[in-house]
């Protein structure tokens, strides 16, 4: 039988495979092809609209679902300040938390660097953005089972 946490940990977890997969679906895939089938105007025009959408599902759905149940996931496993500091759980929590929060700074970065048009700056705050969401990833694969 499927309860409460169980359907907290699986949105926690949609929610993160709809973040790294849209960003590496955006970045191997749509925007490479983009590159090579479009002029290259529409090619900017169609990355700045992608960004901006992906960016706005990011602030009104991603962040607060990830927030919320992530919070109700440590509360529920008792997290507490302190624990953040102990091996095991809380330290690769800690780890994760850490990476999260400067994916989050990346990511809001390369929106603003795009947006006044530094195009290496946002280039590889992108690519910032994509390695740690993926280290987000690991980290979260290697919180012990409890």
């Amino acid at each position: 039988m499927l309860g409460l946490w169980t359907l907290v940990r699986f949105l926690h977890v949609t929610g993160a495979l709809l973040w790294v997969g849209g960003q590496m679906l955006l970045s191997l895939v749509i925007l490479p092809l983009a590159r090579r089938r479009l002029a290259p105007e529409a090619v900017a025009d169609f990355a700045a609209a992608a960004g901006r959408r992906f960016g706005l599902l990011t602030v009104a759905v991603f962040l607060p679902v990830q927030l919320t149940t992530g919070w109700a996931v440590a509360w529920h496993k008792g997290v507490t300040w302190a624990s953040l500091s102990e091996p095991g759980y809380g330290r690769t929590l800690a780890v994760k938390l850490a990476l999260f929060c400067a994916v989050m700074l990346a990511a809001a970065g390369h929106g603003i660097a795009h947006s006044r048009g530094r195009a290496r700056l946002s280039r590889a705050l992108a690519v910032a953005s994509l390695v740690g969401s993926l280290g987000v990833v690991l980290a979260a694969s290697a919180l012990p089972a409890t």
